[in-house]
């Protein structure tokens, strides 16, 4: 809550999200496809067919948005290549690889995990 005089009752952490863009940087990022992304990045520069390629079930309209937020975001740089037909590479910028290193975690989690997931699920599908 806001009080008149513009301080907030919440504590200090609440207060810097909600008057920041932190929530719309993390939904962004726990969208279907952007961590995906920044994944297969981590190996090095893809082309964009090759994302496209890799990456099952994305619309060619979908990875172009998820790449231009990413790098509106500042977290992949996009390098065209004057050579017909046009060459266009994507790679990671120092502040991507730093968010590769801190979903590492998760995703070896979802990884190892996605077989107890996929148990559970089934479970409660049949009890449900």
């Amino acid at each position: 809550m806001v009080m008149e005089d513009g301080t907030s009752t919440f504590p200090r952490h609440i207060a810097d999200t909600k008057a920041c863009e932190i929530r719309d940087l993390l939904d962004r990022l726990a969208d279907k496809w952007s961590l995906l992304v920044v994944e297969l990045l981590g190996d090095g520069s893809r082309r964009f067919s090759e994302l496209k390629r890799e990456i099952d079930g994305i619309s060619q309209r979908m990875l172009t948005l998820t790449l231009r937020q990413l790098e509106r975001d500042g977290l992949v740089t996009r390098t065209v290549h004057a050579v017909v037909p046009p060459r266009v590479d994507y790679e990671l910028t120092p502040l991507g690889a730093s968010l590769l290193a801190a979903i590492e975690p998760l995703v070896g989690w979802a990884r190892t995990h996605r077989d107890d997931i996929a148990s559970a699920r089934d479970r409660y599908d049949v009890s449900a």
